[in-house]
């Protein structure tokens, strides 16, 4: 919507100083965005964005206040110039019905005798000409003039086209038609809005005259109308005629319903000094049903600082509302009663609009920009946000990068890793069904993710083809499937994925393989309070002989997977693993520091020779079985084949670390407890195939 800047300086009279950028800054910051200036007709025109509720400011006048209130200048009501005024006899003066009450709230009509219609005067044409508006004739363009100035749409009728000077606002018939000021045939449906004369519809109300009673160069005495037409009404017509004009614009968003008379009577003075002539007194004004009393709203000072997050002094708050038209009144404390302008009745009902009004005006660049206060938490963390944290925490500051990636995929990455997902969940190695997506994105995004790997992969394939020398890369997110019943489930995945050499020549590089994954993994699972137990097992998409799968207990179901990708790529290994979350919650309770003992420890090692097939965890869980007080530490400390050890066995040596926090153990003591645990290391895994050849 395009405004005259001198007109908008003629009415609000910023400093001359004032840059134009600085007023379309001003303006912008208060919910009038101007989104361009130019120069048209020897004058600066500010392109504003108008909000469909701000009607009030979609005119030079109302847009002014705003401006006088944001530099705090007094604004200047256009000046009505006296003009030579007849009276007349009631019977002289046009009679106005309205029979649409609830529709047509207030019809003011006016009349001027006696006029010469002709082209506008110079400085008229111009200023409707930098606003878009094309300049028609005197009369016709004073209706536009104040459509502009006070923003209440007016229209001009050819009094002398008017049988008996009778006007009547009711809702047309069916059949009933009207040729609009635009040349075109319109067929009207029941219950859209009209003035008629006793016979025919002559004008569509609030969107268009009609073109048999319009001004002309025979016209000499004039009806200028001034109605409050109701928003619905106009909209309906308006639409289903396919028509938008600059009144139906105004009334479908409601203007003041008490502006008609001092609209009437300036355009009836421009008139009347422009095309000569004289204005009739009385007005006639007919009234529908009437508009309910405005209701004052009531506004705390307490409240207002509080939402805006900052302090802004009472009277600073008084002066801005007095601005725009608003009447505060003290109500006592720190309150006040704020009585609504009719031309705001619409879109300011209650206390947080009138914060709103404050803050645009008063700035919100001035709010010094802050967090709100808060006592205490909104809300408990729930377990799930703490482990979430917590593995994030963990994962990164062992040198893993966290990665967000699509929650869905294709077929193919579907079915290359349909066994990572829900299987951990359901307790079963076969995972449900992928849920498949309504409308995709396209058909490499068809499926929700059953796994986090795909994604990870995706991102790691993506660095290492770009040269980086090693990946470290990791996402916690959620997986979906379906179960049997068609039940969609979802849950919670953490997974990994590394590979390549981490390292130059001056620090010892080091290629990435299978048991950094392992140790990664583990060591995850002792942050949250478990320890993991990986077996050996066949994964699809996992190198045969190096995967497993983990667990948490001898006879629970796998909760993760891991090991090497098996891919035909060039490039580095990759070396993955993934977990399901939900059994680490909730998380263990804080680790306690227990004092070590002041005596000395005792180091043993033992060998044993047994099947190759028996995994580390077995033998780890045994010793845990019959774990002496004692016994503080053991670890694997050697697996040997070769010479001397059996086909088909291995050598296993263990480390123990023995001590005791009251006294120094004696070699007696060590060497009982360690035959103990000896014999039952040799009686459930010592190797009973034949001996080793010589």
């Amino acid at each position: 919507m395009k405004f005259s800047l001198g007109w908008l300086r003629e009415l609000a009279p910023v400093p001359a100083e004032v840059e134009v950028d600085e007023i379309a800054r001003r303006l912008t910051g208060a919910g009038f965005h101007v989104e361009g200036v130019e120069e048209a007709e020897g004058d600066v025109v500010l392109d504003v964005d108008v909000t469909t509720n701000r009607v009030d400011a979609m005119c030079h006048l109302g847009l002014a206040r705003e401006l006088a209130a944001i530099f705090g200048v007094a604004l200047r009501e256009p000046v009505v110039k006296p003009v030579q005024v007849a009276s007349a006899e009631a019977a002289d003066l046009p009679r106005i019905d309205i029979a649409a009450n609830t529709l047509c709230r207030r019809y003011v009509g006016l009349v001027i005798r006696g006029v010469t219609i002709a082209p506008s005067p110079e400085w008229l044409q111009k200023r409707l000409l930098a606003i878009g508006a094309r300049p028609i004739n005197n009369v016709v363009d004073v209706t536009n003039y104040v459509l502009w100035e006070r923003g209440q749409p007016l229209h001009a009728f050819d009094l002398a086209t008017l049988p008996d000077r009778h006007v009547i606002v009711r809702e047309a018939r069916d059949g009933e038609s009207v040729r609009t000021l635009d040349g075109e045939e319109r067929k009207l449906a029941a219950g859209m809005l009209v003035i008629a004369d006793p016979a025919r519809p002559i004008a569509l109300a609030g969107v268009m005259g009609g073109q048999e009673t319009e001004v002309g160069e025979a016209t000499r005495d004039v009806l200028l109308e001034s109605a409050w037409f109701d928003t619905k009404a106009v909209r309906r017509t308006a639409k289903a005629l396919g028509m938008h004009t600059d009144a139906s614009h105004r009334f479908e968003r409601g203007v003041d319903p008490e502006g008609q008379l001092p609209a009437a009577r300036r355009a009836a003075a421009l008139i009347a000094e422009l095309a000569g002539g004289t204005v009739v007194e009385p007005a006639v004004e007919a009234v529908g049903e009437v508009l309910p009393p405005i209701p004052e709203i009531v506004l705390s000072h307490r409240r207002l600082e509080r939402f805006a997050g900052g302090e802004i002094p009472p009277a600073e708050v008084e002066r801005l509302l007095a601005g725009i038209g608003f009447t505060p009144h003290a109500a006592g404390g720190d309150e006040w009663r704020v009585g609504i302008p009719p031309w705001r009745r619409f879109d300011v009902l209650e206390e947080a609009d009138l914060f709103e009004e404050v803050l645009r005006l008063h700035g919100f660049d001035r709010i010094a920009p802050a967090l709100p206060a808060i006592a205490g938490l909104d809300a408990p963390e729930l377990p799930g946000h703490k482990l979430r944290r917590t593995v994030r925490a963990h994962l990164a500051a062992a040198g893993f990068v966290d990665s967000i990636a699509w929650a869905f995929y294709g077929d193919a990455e579907d079915a290359r890793f349909e066994a990572f997902g829900a299987s951990f969940e359901s307790g079963s190695d076969e995972p449900g069904p992928a849920l498949a997506l309504v409308n995709p994105l396209s058909e490499r995004h068809g499926r929700m993710r059953r796994s986090l790997l795909p994604g990870l992969l995706e991102s790691a394939s993506f660095n290492r083809r770009r040269g980086a020398p090693a990946v470290r890369l990791f996402e916690v997110g959620r997986v979906y499937w379906r179960e049997a019943d068609g039940t969609p489930r979802e849950t919670e995945h953490v997974a990994m994925v590394l590979g390549g050499r981490e390292g130059n020549p001056w620090q010892r590089p080091v290629e990435l393989d299978l048991f950094d994954a392992k140790g990664a993994v583990e060591d995850l699972a002792a942050t949250l309070g478990r320890e993991l137990e990986a077996r050996p097992a066949v994964v699809r998409g996992l190198v045969p002989g190096r995967a497993a799968r983990l667990h948490l207990s001898a006879d629970g179901p796998a909760v993760g997977i891991l090991g090497q990708l098996d891919e035909p790529e060039a490039g580095f290994p990759l070396f993955v693993a993934e977990l399901a979350t939900a059994p680490f919650v909730p998380l263990p309770p804080p680790v306690k520091v227990e004092q070590p003992s002041r005596h000395p420890a005792v180091a043993v090692d033992l060998t044993f020779t047994h099947a190759l097939e028996v995994p580390w965890s077995s033998i780890a869980a045994a010793v845990e079985s019959a774990r002496p007080a004692e016994l503080v530490a053991f670890e694997l400390e050697n697996r040997y084949q070769g010479q001397g050890v059996p086909t088909g066995a291995v050598n296993t040596t263990i480390h123990f670390v023995y001590n005791a926090a009251d006294r120094s153990l004696t070699q007696e003591e060590v060497n009982a407890r360690q035959a103990a645990i000896a014999a039952l290391l040799q009686e459930r895994f010592g190797w009973r195939g034949e001996a080793a050849a010589s």
